[in-house]
């Protein structure tokens, strides 16, 4: 598990692709979430997209096919509601995708991100999380960011939700 600390250079590699990505998708949104989206934020350095798309087949074809993203179908297998793609490679990561089919759940990261970039205090804590489960993780992707959910569901609990 790798953390970095924050990159400036991070929001134009977002904008980037998202243009890329857009074009490709006929429409679709592509919203910049996740640590790299938090200015000031230490972070895996992979750049966290999300959209909210209405059917996911269309969208895997044209990401693999024409974008070079990687779909694993074990993985996704496994969830609902959602998708998810790695580019270029699940070794060598730079950016993901989620494509997911209901507007709340695009909403609630959102808010989630909105909420660390509005409160430094939030944002610190969360920072120092992420330092400690980096290091107990170190070789558990999956375990990292379970350990996480605890916290962001506290967030999300906050009086006044999420900004």
């Amino acid at each position: 598990m790798e953390l970095v600390e924050y990159d400036p250079a991070w929001p134009a590699c977002y904008a980037t692709e998202r243009d890329r990505l857009q074009a490709l998708l006929g429409g679709v949104v592509v919203h910049h979430i996740g640590s790299t989206s938090v200015p000031g934020m230490v972070a895996k350095p992979v750049i966290d997209m999300m959209a909210l798309v209405h059917d996911f087949d269309p969208p895997i074809e044209v990401l693999v096919r024409c974008a070079g993203y990687q779909y694993p179908e074990a993985f996704n297998a496994t969830l609902v509601g959602r998708r998810f793609f790695c580019y270029p490679t699940p070794a060598r990561r730079t950016h993901h995708l989620h494509l997911v089919d209901e507007r709340d759940e695009l909403d609630r990261y959102l808010r989630f991100r909105d909420r660390l970039r509005a409160d430094p205090a939030i944002a610190q804590e969360y920072a120092t999380l992420k330092r400690t489960l980096a290091k107990r993780y170190a070789n558990d992707r999956e375990a990292y960011t379970e350990a996480k959910t605890p916290f962001i569901r506290r967030i999300e609990q906050l009086p006044g939700g999420l900004v």
